[in-house]
């Protein structure tokens, strides 16, 4: 294992000689530099459910790429006990290293308890306000509709999900949403920057301003506005409940969407559906100065807990978007083209996939295509 992956990345280095990557246990000291300060710390979350599982295998793919990262691990979560770390300790830990893996935290439903979760604490702490999710066909994964590529950008700090609810009077609740120009206006710029900057031509506003003529008009006014400075950049508009029907009847109108909090939870779970399923997809949550990558679709599948049937893959692609942001490209491309090669192959599947591989072995065949 050592030699093999010793001599493809000495090549890849090569190639790449305005990078300074850290050395691992598993790379030859002749291959990268060995300093200690080229190792970057990243704050892991490992989250509910399969979530552990999941972060084992990208720890296993990691040691056997040499990819010079470290994590600082934190267990966080809402339905295990008051022993487990709290938000404070994450926001402080991303303090430090700005950049964060995270499995799914699980939110227990309906109660009476914090009508806040830890999911919206962390992004409220932090102003981790745009959520992106790359919906793309991965060869080899069957799916209605083939060459599909779209990216989801949801604003996720205020909208329905401002926890503001009240019983008024006996069995009448009031929720409030809340939709502000300034942060309509942020995700608005955010979506037509990342358009630019990855050759998209196109941003499709998902509203229903048509109901909610206040709120969502605001957040469709801000980004009809936002789009008369990016004149290279298509602008649309869409009702959702349309948007949803466009999605599973002709999604390739689809190029770069921008939502508000509700719309855009729905709509990437729809989306991740299309290309198959919560397995495949990964995410991504961005502030001014923090940055924490995560599945696309925010499902625990805590039925399969300990069972070793669920697939890495998202959490496998979600790690190498993680390493592509810190600039370890060649890491990045080697994990993302062997999890691809893999699913192609199409003879080590996991059952969501409809396949008979377990979670270990799916990861063993990832790593085995490393070589």
């Amino acid at each position: 294992m050592a030699s093999s992956m010793t001599k493809i990345f000495r090549s890849a280095v090569k190639l790449s000689k305005h990078h300074n990557y850290g050395a691992q246990r598993c790379f030859s000291a002749t291959a990268v530099t060995n300093q200690s300060d080229d190792i970057k710390t990243v704050t892991l979350i490992p989250g509910d459910g399969v979530g552990p599982e999941l972060m084992q295998s990208v720890k296993e793919v990691f040691k056997a790429g040499g990819v010079p990262v470290q994590f600082d691990e934190i267990f966080i979560s809402e339905v295990m006990d008051h022993q487990h770390a709290g938000v404070d300790e994450v926001v402080e830990s991303l303090k430090k290293n700005h950049v964060a893996l995270k499995g799914i935290i699980h939110t227990p439903t309906g109660g009476t308890g914090q009508l806040q979760t830890l999911n919206m604490k962390m992004r409220n702490e932090l102003d981790l306000f745009a959520n992106v999710v790359r919906c793309r066909t991965i060869p080899g994964v069957k799916t209605r509709h083939s060459n599909l590529d779209f990216v989801v950008i949801r604003e996720q700090t205020e909208g329905e999900y401002s926890a503001l609810e009240h019983e008024s009077v006996p069995g009448v609740v009031e929720c409030l949403k809340i939709i502000t120009r300034a942060k309509s206006e942020r995700i608005a710029k955010f979506a037509f920057d990342y358009a630019t900057k990855h050759g998209r031509k196109k941003v499709t506003a998902v509203h229903k301003a048509n109901i909610m003529k206040l709120s969502d008009g605001l957040f469709l006014e801000s980004c009809r506005q936002m789009s008369t400075l990016y004149p290279k950049i298509e602008f649309e508009a869409m009702i959702v409940d349309n948007t949803c029907m466009q999605l599973v009847s002709n999604p390739h109108q689809f190029d770069v969407m921008v939502t508000p909090n509700l719309y855009g939870n729905i709509v990437d779970n729809l989306a991740a559906g299309l290309v198959g399923g919560a397995g495949v997809v990964p995410g991504e949550n961005f502030s001014k100065d923090y940055a924490i990558f995560e599945p696309g679709a925010r499902h625990t599948f805590s039925q399969a807990q300990g069972r070793s049937i669920a697939n890495p893959t998202c959490m496998l692609l979600t790690a190498a978007n993680m390493l592509q942001h810190l600039n370890l490209e060649v890491y990045a491309k080697t994990i993302t083209d062997s999890v691809e090669r893999v699913i192609k192959a199409g003879k080590v599947r996991t059952q969501d996939l409809g396949g008979y591989a377990t979670t270990h072995e799916f990861t063993s065949a990832v790593v085995n295509n490393m070589r």
